[in-house]
């Protein structure tokens, strides 16, 4: 096998579902003072990422701002960077959310245990086996923590395509990848860009509870639900009365536009035990949620996505779903 063949199969050994590999630099003639240059792709990136912020879509996330060319060229992150090995894990579950009056919803990725923690402890053994394939190579890993436009690079390693949500889409794993990806100097053979298999289709559209896909492909986080309840900081103030009307009983994230998606109907649940949700998460009791305390939303959450509201957060997103509650029952939750 190739070292790139050799690298995929020993991603999929240690556990990951979908593993692809793309080129970050063009080679320039050898007596250039710049050997390497960055891909068509990433000018393209850096185009699109430039329009959506000065459009305003990114909201409050004014780290999105900073340093735009770095996220669109990995080679600023990691000098003399070429190649770049995305991988994906699947985290789709068999389970149901318990819908029952009185109930939370959590978006499914924070069902189980952090996926930040299990997929870049997996991430941090494929270095040292790419570091002993391959003795002074340079990598560096990263899991939705640095300035790395993931799924613009998973599509373009092949692990799938960008759906009109914005949100990766796999022909195996439909809408449920979490994704990671390793930065190497390393020359790699690349695979072949994830086509768009999206078609006609506008599902993931008309699903949206708040109108923040504005057209295909593009969302505006100002108006979605994941961003108001996860990365949107504040207190009830901070969410107007209409997009707080509009968010029903979620309280982390959303699934709608996920759910909705045709090729999800063919994607099997993962064999991964860190997934698997807790009665916390599928089953979240609004009045329970309420009451809780600081030393036990951190005893709780601690190894789980949520805690990343942090307390004040998820407080404020549970008394929203109990305002629609009420508003839908003329109920208190219970």
């Amino acid at each position: 096998m190739s070292l790139a063949e050799t690298i995929k199969a020993e991603a999929l050994a240690l556990g990951f579902d979908a593993v692809g590999i793309s080129r970050v630099s063009d080679r320039r003639q050898p007596d250039s003072l710049t050997p390497y240059a960055p891909t068509p792709f990433s000018h393209r990136l850096f185009n699109h990422l430039a329009e959506w912020i000065r459009r305003g879509y990114h909201g409050t996330m004014a780290w999105m701002t900073r340093d735009s060319s770095r996220r669109s060229n990995p080679q600023q992150i990691l000098p003399g960077c070429q190649s770049m090995v995305s991988v994906g894990m699947n985290y789709y579950t068999d389970n149901r959310a318990n819908e029952q009056p009185g109930m939370g919803r959590i978006a499914r990725y924070a069902w189980g245990k952090d996926y930040h923690a299990v997929m870049s402890q997996r991430l941090s053994q494929l270095e040292a086996r790419i570091a002993a394939l391959a003795p002074g190579v340079t990598t560096r890993a990263y899991v939705d923590t640095g300035p790395i436009m993931e799924k613009a690079w998973a599509q373009q390693a092949g692990l799938g395509w960008i759906g009109k949500h914005s949100n990766l889409v796999s022909t195996d794993c439909g809408s449920w990848l979490l994704l990671g990806e390793i930065l190497t100097t390393l020359d790699l053979d690349q695979d072949e860009p994830g086509t768009d298999l999206c078609g006609s289709c506008t599902l993931c559209i008309q699903a949206c509870p708040t109108g923040a896909i504005v057209e295909p492909y593009i969302v505006d986080a100002r108006l979605c639900i994941s961003y108001l309840t996860i990365e949107l900081r504040g207190n009830r103030e901070a969410i107007s009365d209409e997009l707080a009307s509009q968010m029903g009983n979620r309280i982390f994230g959303c699934d709608d536009c996920l759910d909705v998606c045709p090729f999800n109907l063919r994607a099997d649940a993962t064999s991964e035990p860190a997934f698997t949700p807790t009665p916390l998460t599928i089953a979240p009791n609004l009045h329970a949620l309420a009451q809780i305390t600081e030393e036990s939303f951190s005893t709780s959450f601690r190894e789980s996505p949520i805690k990343r509201t942090k307390r004040s957060g998820l407080l404020r997103n549970v008394g929203i779903a109990q305002e629609n509650y009420i508003r839908q029952t003329g109920e208190r939750t219970s």
